[in-house]
């Protein structure tokens, strides 16, 4: 099925993802969180959802926006909502209009279960040859481990992020966004991407298998290379860097400061900056060798002298120089930086029952196209009708499958 025709005002560029059509069903985090990438870039995304609850999060809360979960918003804008019973033939035969007219299809069900649907891999291959299909699942959907019941936690602590994460002696610690659940979303809209442009090449769609146990897995990076070198098994350094020095947080006169000198030169700037010309020559820290092997003299040295400045003093000081550093900002003091501002990473949407509606903006910008929060969050069902009257459904039709219960219209 070639793409989509793109029917919304792109004026200011077409969207890089403009007249791709996605069918999304899944709900939460991870997948939600992949889908909404694909729609800020200009995918047609097609939240499927069950009559009567909807997506999980749509419960999850307190907070809540009026009646909407505060989860829920953050992570579906971008998106139209379809309520459908896939247990009602008439439910299945819109899932199936919907999928046969798909670029992409994206489940994160537990293993087994779309095919037990009648809508997994091999059923949509032959029915839409074209159709990406990706499926989001904890452990894979493969496997001894692959019918584990898996949460962020869960991944967190067995793909090895929490034995790494937290002070030194202390108990593991979970990052505090849910790096599971993202890092997969994510993989998942990469790897879509990739095989979107597979397709111009092929003209076939392809089975994508995301995991979140494995998007940990490969987040271990140098810390999984340097067990693989050393046998050494890493473990927990609060915020300082297992091989570079100093790179930490460190407290200050009146709070703390995250300071990170890479490299020989940025350690003789943060010298003359903070005042330390005594020992900008000392042989125990002139290479970063030298630092890591001395860490406990060297945070002596910068503690005496941080310690005596406030943070602001010392963010620009050490600014002035050229020395990384930034101060450890609450959610509020975030949103208050000029830079947020200027990267317009706070954005406004309008909802149709909260009003002006703030979300997070986007983390990237392309040259010949103004990426915008185009749909606020949907409602459950908002877009039923206009959807099923796309995919062919008479009005008749329409009202018959509202009435019995197979869809659902806000």
């Amino acid at each position: 099925m070639d793409p989509q025709p793109q029917t919304e005002d792109l004026s200011t560029g077409r969207l890089p993802l403009a007249g791709i059509r996605v069918v999304d069903l899944t709900r939460v985090m991870t997948g939600p969180y992949g889908t909404m990438m694909l729609g800020d870039l200009g995918a047609d995304v097609i939240k499927v959802e069950l009559p009567g609850k909807g997506d999980d999060t749509r419960g999850w809360g307190p907070p809540f926006v009026g009646t909407e979960a505060v989860y829920y918003l953050s992570i579906n804008r971008n998106k139209r909502s379809i309520a459908l019973d896939l247990k009602s033939d008439a439910g299945k035969e819109a899932l199936w209009r919907l999928i046969e007219r798909a670029d992409v299809v994206v489940e994160n069900f537990s293993p087994g279960t779309m095919a037990r649907l009648g809508f997994g891999w091999d059923d949509v291959h032959a029915r839409n040859p074209r159709a990406i299909y990706a499926s989001i699942s904890g452990f894979g959907q493969t496997g001894p481990g692959a019918n584990r019941t898996a949460y962020d936690l869960i991944v967190q602590g067995m793909g090895g992020i929490m034995s790494v994460t937290g002070e030194i002696g202390g108990m593991p610690t979970r990052l505090g966004v849910p790096i599971g659940d993202i890092g997969a979303g994510m993989f998942a809209a990469y790897a879509i991407a990739a095989a979107l442009f597979s397709r111009t090449q092929t003209g076939e769609g392809q089975y994508i298998d995301v995991s979140m146990f494995g998007g940990q897995v490969s987040l271990l990076t140098y810390q999984a290379g340097t067990y693989f070198a050393t046998g050494q098994v890493p473990g927990p350094l609060g915020n300082g860097h297992p091989i570079v020095a100093p790179y930490d947080t460190f407290k200050t006169k009146d709070g703390y400061a995250n300071i990170a000198v890479g490299n020989d030169a940025l350690w003789q700037r943060f010298c003359a900056a903070s005042g330390l010309t005594e020992i900008a020559t000392d042989q125990r820290f002139l290479t970063n060798a030298g630092r890591i092997t001395n860490k406990i003299a060297l945070y002596d040295v910068m503690d005496s002298v941080l310690s005596k400045m406030t943070t602001n003093e010392t963010i620009a000081k050490l600014d002035a120089a050229g020395v990384p550093c930034g101060p450890i900002n609450r959610i509020d003091e975030v949103f208050a930086e000029p830079q947020v501002e200027h990267l317009r990473l706070k954005r406004e949407v309008e909802h149709p029952t909260l009003g002006q509606l703030t979300l997070t903006g986007f983390p990237y910008d392309f040259s010949d196209a103004e990426l915008e929060i185009r749909k606020a969050p949907p409602l459950l069902g908002q877009h039923t009708e206009e959807i099923l009257r796309e995919v062919g459904f008479s009005e008749t039709e329409i009202t018959a499958m509202i009435e019995s219960g197979a869809a659902e219209r806000h």
